[in-house]
């Protein structure tokens, strides 16, 4: 994950996610498949910008907390119990906690993971 470098915590937060989307993908090296960017860490939201590149996967996991995917380029795939959920550019999908899924992208996609944690702990999803 690359490192914060802005606010993440405040009454008002504002991003231009282009630059953020610019950001991500200047990181993406020849060794990952996979950046990611936290935008947002307060209280128990978290809200993650990540991106993909053609073949990436995060394998099978949880959250102890309700999530939304909103993909903003190119496309992933979500495994959830056994279905795969298309997501091009334009999906929102929402899973409640616990909900074990998988993602991957054929050919790279960008998207907004947002979590919320039961507690305030900060714990993240594993």
């Amino acid at each position: 994950m690359s490192p914060v470098r802005h606010q993440v915590s405040g009454n008002v937060l504002s991003f231009s996610l282009s630059e953020e989307i610019r950001r991500v993908r200047g990181e993406l090296g020849a060794e990952e498949t996979r950046i990611a960017r936290t935008l947002v860490k307060d209280g128990p939201m978290r809200v993650t910008l990540v991106t993909m590149d053609a073949g990436g996967v995060l394998a099978e996991h949880t959250a102890a907390g309700p999530i939304t995917i909103h993909v903003l380029q190119g496309a992933i795939e979500v495994d959830v119990t056994g279905k795969t959920w298309p997501a091009p550019t334009g999906t929102l999908l929402a899973l409640d906690a616990g909900v074990a899924h998988a993602v991957r992208s054929r050919d790279g996609g960008l998207f907004l993971l947002t979590v919320v944690h039961p507690d305030d702990s900060g714990v993240s999803a594993s």
